[in-house]
């Protein structure tokens, strides 16, 4: 049952979301901060019996120097640089398992899936301490924004595309930021933060427009909100001050690169009006797909099938090059799990599987 704004009103929703003054100034401090740790990539060949796809265990420097993971999925025929995709996870996940999610591989892309540090399925840690929270994330050290789970987090996704452009099998100029839920919201912060990026893709995207989204639904996990401000009234403004620093309202009105989103009209989880807010703030070029009776999973398959066409055709708008082939040509062959990875994959000669890529 849908709830919310009616769709004709979507389209000209404005987000009253607040920017703080020293937003930008926030966020390029943060990031230079990240940058004093040297990015300092690895990768290590795994075996996962894939018969067309190599898969490796990616390491980085993100915020505060921890070493964050990822799977790097290339295909193993290939001819030249890759366009590569940078996609994270929804709320509660990290990469998960090395077979998890092979669709961008498959379509020709190298294929970085980001861990989110702290989580049940993640091989990152997220050692830093916390205030006064509710269970679960959104409220992890949110009476400031330098404590604040989601700065690191977002420090973290940004030194990703670093991570991934550093590769020698990755065309640098055409790299995408992609995920859904939670995903589409830090691939949307790290396009605000990320000037360059080819592309957008972005489902469903959470933690935006938290004002609205903290008092129109009662679903996890914006409820998460709503708890904690009921708990703890006296935090409550300093909170929802925190909130705009990671805001992808705010961060929208930064980005300018080509962007693809969606939403579904029935889903309490990230409510349409909240997607919208975002989508309509968005600096750069976009495009929005409404699915009116679908809830959170918004286009399922064919947001997928969207998504492939879009970065195709964005592709091919800006490079007219040959695009990503589900039937690439025979190619320079990587490195499979047991051989060496000598200067297949990074910015510079590799002498064995672990070694660091400056």
């Amino acid at each position: 049952m849908n709830v919310d704004i009616p769709e004709a009103e979507l389209w000209h929703y404005r987000s009253s979301q607040s920017e703080p003054a020293d937003f930008d100034e926030f966020w390029e401090n943060t990031l230079a901060e990240a940058r004093q740790h040297p990015l300092d990539v690895a990768v290590t060949p795994v075996d996962a019996g894939l018969a067309s796809t190599d898969v490796y265990d990616l390491t980085f420097s993100g915020f505060g120097g921890a070493r964050i993971h990822g799977w790097l999925r290339l295909p193993r025929e290939r001819a030249g640089r890759l366009a590569a995709v940078v996609q994270f996870p929804g709320y509660g996940n990290g990469r998960g398992h090395a077979l998890r999610d092979l669709l961008w591989s498959a379509a020709g892309y190298a294929h970085l899936y980001v861990d989110v540090r702290g989580t049940s399925t993640s091989a990152t840690g997220d050692p830093v301490g916390s205030g006064p929270s509710v269970p679960g994330f959104m409220t992890r050290g949110i009476a400031s924004p330098f404590d604040y789970f989601y700065r690191r987090v977002f420090t973290d996704a940004v030194r990703a595309v670093e991570a991934v452009r550093s590769l020698e099998a990755v065309d640098p100029s055409r790299v995408f930021a992609a995920g859904m839920s939670q995903g589409g919201g830090i691939a949307l912060a790290t396009a605000g933060l990320v000037p360059d990026l080819a592309g957008l893709i972005v489902q469903a995207p959470f933690l935006c427009d938290f004002a609205r989204a903290s008092i129109i639904t009662d679903a996890f996990p914006y409820a998460e909100l709503g708890q904690f401000f009921a708990a703890r009234r006296d935090l409550t403004a300093r909170a929802l001050h925190t909130l705009s620093y990671v805001d992808g309202v705010n961060h929208a009105k930064r980005a300018q690169a080509p962007a693809l989103f969606s939403t579904g009209l029935m889903d309490p989880i990230t409510p349409p009006s909240t997607v919208f807010g975002a989508f309509n703030a968005y600096a750069g070029d976009k495009h929005m797909n409404v699915w009116p009776y679908n809830g959170h999973e918004a286009g399922g398959s064919e947001d997928d099938a969207n998504a492939i066409a879009f970065a195709r055709d964005t592709i091919a708008a800006f490079t007219h090059e040959p695009t990503p082939s589900t039937n690439p040509t025979q190619g320079e062959h990587l490195p499979t799990a047991g051989a060496s990875v000598l200067g297949a994959i990074g910015g510079g000669a590799l002498s064995t599987m672990n070694k660091r890529i400056q």
